[in-house]
């Protein structure tokens, strides 16, 4: 089980902070990854974190969000910082066990996902 939260309404400059709990896996086996999905867009990768520790973040958030996990409290964080409005959608989390560095942006090499959490950043 998966479990988001601390989205919620900011804005633009302002910085959020996600977490994700994760439950019923063994973690550190786990590869975590954040995706978005803004109204009437596709779902899109944003970070992720490999099970061997390795990040990877999509251009458009590199040098403003950071992607962290705590293995002993099985939970992975992302620190967003300098928001703008482009960064608005529903943040989910989402994690499966070894997935390749190659894959880790395919979302369809997650198979387990969180509910999402809102984010929303006003001009």
């Amino acid at each position: 089980q998966l479990v988001e939260s601390g989205g919620g309404l900011v804005q633009a400059g302002e910085s959020l902070s996600l977490s994700c709990a994760v439950s019923g896996r063994t973690f550190n086996t786990l590869s975590v990854g954040w995706f978005r999905q803004a109204p009437g867009k596709e779902r899109e990768f944003v970070a992720a974190t490999g099970w061997t520790g390795n990040l990877d973040y999509v251009d458009s958030v590199k040098g403003r969000f950071t992607i962290s996990r705590d293995d002993a409290k099985s939970m992975v964080s992302l620190q967003m910082n300098s928001l703008t409005p482009s960064d608005t959608a529903v943040y989910y989390c989402a994690a499966h066990a070894s997935i390749m560095t190659d894959d880790l942006r395919n979302r369809y090499a997650y198979a387990f996902w969180g509910q999402g959490t809102p984010v929303t950043v006003s001009s």
